[in-house]
């Protein structure tokens, strides 16, 4: 167990890796899928209002991290045209059910079944860049998605009590980074494709 100021520790994590991936995004060397960002920056922030709601502690430091992140890569993303992803039909499909997510949390009373709800929005926003880093792997950066599964492993090593609140978020972004990091560094949708 680690001390809880070790999230800190963690969205440093998040912070060093977000400014590499953004330096990447203004030289045109990595495409962000604007409708994971997005989904990325406003799911994570309202994951964080809840689990301010329901307690979370320090633990919820991560999950705001992990909200501001995504909204900055956008915000760079808009300042080089050739760090522009073409969205298509598969994108939007998964954009519009993140985005019900959403609608369920906001319509949920129960603040846990909202961030179930919210946790799956945000997962199905991730699968048009898992996608990409399967099929697409050099237009992707490693590193961020690194930092952030290092951001989620450190807040789920500082929790005294695994909650669904303090718990399940943290948790679904270490699995997603690590197997989107594992993707674009190993290039492995590139090798079964050969």
């Amino acid at each position: 167990m680690l001390p809880s100021w070790f999230v800190f520790v963690g969205a440093a994590f998040s912070v060093a890796g977000a400014l590499g991936y953004i330096r990447d995004v203004l030289r045109g060397e990595t495409a962000p899928n604007r409708v994971t960002w997005i989904l990325w920056g406003v799911a994570p922030l309202v994951a964080f209002v809840i689990e301010v709601q329901e307690g979370a502690g320090l633990a919820s430091v991560m999950t705001l991290v992990i909200g501001v992140v995504p909204i900055a890569v956008l915000i760079a993303s808009t300042r080089n045209p050739q760090a522009m992803w073409n969205l298509g039909p598969f994108d939007i499909t998964c954009g519009a059910i993140s985005v019900f997510g959403l609608i369920v949390w906001l319509a949920s009373s129960q603040p846990t079944v909202g961030l179930v709800a919210q946790v799956l929005a945000d997962s199905v926003a991730a699968l048009p860049t898992l996608r990409k880093a399967w099929t697409n792997p050099e237009t992707e950066s490693a590193a961020v998605f690194y930092a952030g599964a290092a951001n989620g492993g450190i807040t789920l090593l500082t929790l005294n009590e695994w909650t669904t609140a303090g718990a399940l978020f943290p948790f679904a972004i270490f699995a997603m980074d690590i197997v989107i990091g594992a993707l674009v560094s190993f290039k492995i949708g590139k090798r079964f494709a050969k």
